[in-house]
């Protein structure tokens, strides 16, 4: 049967795109439902400030009438324009088992970006690294954590037939955590506590409010040579955070400060929310949120999410430090693991830190690339 590809540009267009893998995954258990409430607002140009500095395309396959397939195309000009690249983006692939669809969808895309003036493209990777990145390459059999992507097996195999090859790969750990601090971390975490660094600690989601700034602008100032990055802009970090904040359990977010009270460091985590996203099929009304919610307080997973130590305050034990007292909060609420989110293969530190306590990579992801 022919397919066509079709432009997303009403609604009813915009609504099938959201909702189509939602139907591709009807009998994948180890898949995520998305939060709906948050799909709409990400790919609304009025809600979501980054449009306002990208070019996008969303594209849906149809066989027999049939939605069947869907891609976003993305050019972030900021990031293109402090990189001084040419560089197109695809993300969101989907795909039934048929390499037609998957290489129908991506010469739309690279149609579109070639004519938008790009030589390159990379993918699946979104507005920057915030969003799910990769295609999975390796876990197939175990669960979806937010903000990662479960893929069928096949999705790869056809993307690579298409002329990508590897750009980068991400891994994921999966950490124990010790029933006593190691003795490495309680020393340097004791230094560092000498030494006049300490650690705020939070009970109350009201009083995140005031850090959002300050640890944004640390995210910025440390992850502008990470790959794929493209820092917020200050509308946008509220933005952002306001998509989340209702998630975080503030007891799992530490922010490390120097003498006088200055964040040098973050790390943000929360409780795993999987299942209860899943009962609920990613809608919060009327029960979701609270299928959600009590699923946090049910699981023995913690999450990170996000976490940065200031430039001239590394080496200084502050990153152990927050370890620490993350370890002692996830270990008072009963947590038994920790799931590392997604890292890049080439971050040596980070990878040497979870073999250092004994975590076990359990899912590989891959981000490809083609010249145009």
């Amino acid at each position: 049967m022919s397919i066509t590809i079709k432009q997303v540009k009403t609604k009813k267009d915009l609504k099938t795109y959201i909702f189509l893998p939602e139907n591709l995954h009807s009998e994948h258990k180890n898949w995520l439902h998305p939060i709906y409430s948050d799909e709409w607002t990400f790919y609304s140009h009025k809600k979501n400030h980054t449009y306002s500095y990208s070019k996008t395309v969303l594209y849906l396959a149809y066989q027999d009438n049939k939605p069947v397939g869907r891609v976003m195309g993305i050019i972030n000009n900021k990031y293109n324009d402090a990189n001084n690249q040419k560089q197109g983006r695809f993300a969101f692939l989907e795909s039934t088992k048929n390499p037609d669809i998957v290489n129908a969808l991506l010469e739309k895309v690279e149609i579109w970006a070639k004519e938008n003036g790009m030589d390159h493209i990379i993918g699946p990777f979104g507005f920057s690294d915030k969003e799910p990145q990769g295609i999975l390459i390796e876990g197939f059999d175990k669960p979806t954590v937010i903000v990662t992507n479960h893929s069928f097996a096949y999705l790869s195999k056809f993307v690579e037939s298409c002329g990508y090859n590897k750009k980068l790969d991400l891994v994921q750990y999966k950490l124990n955590i010790p029933d006593s601090i190691p003795d490495l971390y309680k020393r340097v975490s004791t230094r560092a506590l000498k030494n006049g660094y300490n650690i705020l600690e939070f009970s109350k989601r009201k009083d995140l409010k005031p850090l959002i700034y300050p640890v944004f602008k640390l995210l910025n100032e440390s992850y502008k040579n990470i790959f794929g990055f493209a820092p917020f802009l200050d509308k946008e970090i509220f933005e952002f955070a306001n998509r989340f904040i209702y998630l975080i359990n503030p007891q799992f977010v530490k922010a490390a400060v120097d003498k006088d009270q200055n964040i040098i460091g973050f790390v943000i985590a929360m409780p795993d929310i999987s299942k209860g996203i899943n009962k609920a099929k990613g809608r919060l009304f009327p029960f979701g949120l609270w299928h959600i919610l009590r699923s946090g307080k049910k699981t023995k997973q913690l999450n990170l999410l996000l976490g940065a130590v200031k430039e001239k305050y590394r080496n200084h034990g502050i990153d152990i430090l927050m370890a620490v007292k993350l370890m002692e909060s996830a270990k008072n609420k009963g947590m038994e693991l920790i799931d590392s989110h997604v890292v890049m293969q080439e971050n040596k530190r980070m990878r040497a830190e979870m073999k250092r306590l004994g975590a076990d990579i359990y899912k590989r992801y891959r981000i490809y690339q083609k010249k145009l």
